[in-house]
């Protein structure tokens, strides 16, 4: 039996720009290049003309499937998926942020804390939101641990292992 992947969510449509069916978007990959390497987009539903970058941390893109204002609204709240196959192989020590979410997480002394909710990029780091499981009945239900090696020791897609020491508190 083959594998399943679950769709990567690249971008999101926020709304129509303009009145020929071009689309703003909201970028969650690295860049505008990184998004139009793909040319088809949730399984083949939308086709990718053009995009290019709004200068303001977004994008503007035209699909063949949106030729009005009314098909771009249309498309308003639209996720951009492509399956995780279809992007770029890693090198050593990198992730895609869709390959770690809802990962179990473990400390090194094989206690289990919980699971990843959320990697989010304040600026210095990336940072691993973590669910507490069991979910506390007072406290924080989650806590966050940066994405270094002292605090996240290492992770498959199995897994992710933290340093004990990060689990408290």
């Amino acid at each position: 039996m083959a594998a399943v992947t679950k769709p990567v969510t690249l971008a999101a449509i926020v709304g129509a720009h303009g009145v020929a069916g071009e689309v703003r978007l909201k970028l969650f990959g690295d860049s505008v290049a990184a998004l139009s390497c793909h040319k088809s987009f949730n399984d083949g539903a939308l086709t990718l003309i053009k995009v290019r970058d709004d200068g303001k941390g977004g994008a503007v893109a035209r699909f063949a499937e949106s030729s009005s204002r009314g098909d771009a609204e249309r498309l308003r709240g639209t996720a951009l998926t492509v399956t995780r196959d279809a992007l770029p192989p890693l090198a050593e020590d990198e992730f895609y942020h869709a390959d770690l979410l809802g990962l179990p997480v473990v400390t090194d002394a094989g206690d289990a804390v919980g699971t990843v909710l959320a990697i989010e990029n304040f600026g210095a780091t990336d940072i691993i939101e973590i669910t507490r499981d069991p979910v506390p009945l007072k406290g924080p239900k989650t806590f966050m641990v940066p994405m270094i090696p002292a605090a996240v020791i290492e992770w498959d897609e199995h897994r992710l292992v933290i340093g004990a020491a990060f689990a408290e508190g």
